[in-house]
């Protein structure tokens, strides 16, 4: 199928760093893109794409086939709350939600709307901004099989993997378990970087070996290029809400997250010593 046979209309909220490039990259992959967002000003972010902005969410939710959204649960129920809003979902939309969630949210979330016969995966995707600029998110989807395959070729436009884990929750259990996989890789790229920088060798030059060599992992990668002191207390912020949260989400399940949640928070809080190292390594 080339870009001008795609008959459906995708509606996008959320027009941040992240999801600027992904709704850009639907518009410009021949879906009709339309768009709602708080600030008036947000849009314009989508000069170069073809588009249609709405006045509400109402608006928008009355005009297309898919609605995505880049928000967490607290902010769908907002939506769905919005006056209008769930007078104008029609059967057979598909709301999906690209923010990283609460797996039995997401389910309340999915019972709710299948109650107005709407359909809902919760998708969150992995990449940050960077990998939705180049197209090369990871998106993990959770929900109605049927509901997954008429989303597929949208979610393709910015990703590099699209995967189906399974029913409501899925998505978000998949998310959080990488989160904290990431967050213990920390933990040991951290223990790494105390010990290159007191063995006097060049930080950078042994990251930059071991990322082309076995011991590599995405992290490291991270660290020696995309993560700044300016950013660190931000990061740090996010990774520890995100490891508390998985710890929740895999209790809710009757598991014990406690082994990978020790190690994940060891991570996130080592990671401003790591950057300051790094940035001290670079300077001499």
């Amino acid at each position: 199928m080339t870009a001008n046979q795609h008959t459906a209309t995708v509606g996008f909220i959320g027009l941040g760093d992240q999801g600027a490039p992904m709704a850009q990259a639907i518009g410009d992959c021949g879906f009709g893109l339309h768009v709602w967002a708080r600030r008036p000003q947000s849009p314009g972010v989508l000069a170069r794409t073809r588009h249609t902005v709405h006045d509400s969410a109402a608006s928008l939710a009355a005009a297309v086939d898919i609605q995505l959204c880049l928000r967490d649960d607290r902010d769908i129920w907002e939506v769905l709350g919005t006056p209008g809003v769930e007078d104008a979902l029609r059967p057979g939309l598909i709301v999906v939600n690209h923010g990283t969630g609460d797996p039995g949210e997401n389910r309340e979330i999915a019972e709710h709307l299948a109650g107005k016969r709407v359909a809902y995966l919760d998708a969150p995707v992995s990449g940050g901004g960077a990998g939705a600029q180049a197209r090369t998110l990871t998106t993990m989807a959770g929900g109605d099989r049927k509901a997954y395959e008429k989303c597929e070729p949208v979610l393709a436009t910015f990703s590099r993997t699209v995967a189906y884990m399974g029913p409501s929750g899925s998505g978000q259990v998949t998310k959080l378990l990488n989160n904290a996989m990431t967050m213990s890789n920390l933990d040991n790229a951290v223990d790494l970087i105390r010990l290159v920088s007191r063995l006097g060798m060049d930080v950078q030059a042994v990251i930059d070996v071991i990322d082309v060599s076995s011991g590599g992992s995405a992290i490291l990668r991270t660290l020696g290029s995309d993560v700044t002191p300016e950013i660190v207390a931000h990061i740090q912020g996010l990774m520890r809400k995100d490891i508390e949260h998985f710890a929740d989400a895999i209790r809710a399940y009757g598991l014990d997250p406690q082994p990978l949640h020790d190690r994940g928070l060891a991570g996130a809080s080592g990671l401003a010593e790591a950057i300051g190292l790094l940035a001290s390594d670079a300077g001499r």
